[in-house]
């Protein structure tokens, strides 16, 4: 890794989004980065099966999943398909499971939690919007980093 949120924060700090200390690091992979892709989805994961079953491109996606703690967005076998599908990272504002198993795939994976629950499948939601939470918006296109320091969004690739 040829990069920290830290540095780049330090040398970029007029054009990174910080965002709150909320999320926890379940993936095998502790820093990930690429361009951002977006779902507003609630409680209902059929379009996260969708969009990670395309193409990945070394991309992040991010699911605005209303923080809900009542079931999981993503489990082994969606975190399966996105490693397989060449994700370089999955940011959840809701929860997972299947962590022990999500642990072990080069993949990063930063969630609220666990829920052993899983969703309903009716394919609802929106894909490709802005979307914001923990205090950040995040833009379809946009750069995201993150690390064991925190995660930072960027409209452009950073370097340290």
């Amino acid at each position: 890794m040829d990069w920290q949120t830290t540095d780049l924060c330090d040398a970029h700090e007029w054009k990174v989004h910080v965002a709150a200390p909320i999320f926890r690091s379940y993936g095998g992979k502790s820093a990930f980065h690429g361009r951002i892709a977006t779902l507003k989805i609630f409680e209902d994961n059929g379009l996260v099966r969708q969009k990670l079953d395309t193409p990945g491109e070394s991309r992040v996606l991010v699911i605005d999943g209303g923080g809900s703690l009542r079931c999981a967005l993503l489990g082994d076998q969606l975190a399966a398909l996105a490693v397989k599908n060449n994700w370089a990272g999955i940011v959840v504002w809701g929860c997972i499971r299947d962590s022990v198993a999500i642990a072990a795939m080069d993949l990063g994976v930063l969630a609220l939690a666990t829920h052993p629950k899983k969703t309903v499948k009716k394919n609802l939601g929106d894909a490709g919007i802005p979307v914001s939470f923990a205090g950040i918006d995040f833009h379809p296109g946009a750069w995201l980093y993150a690390d064991a320091d925190g995660l930072i969004v960027s409209a452009e690739p950073l370097h340290a």
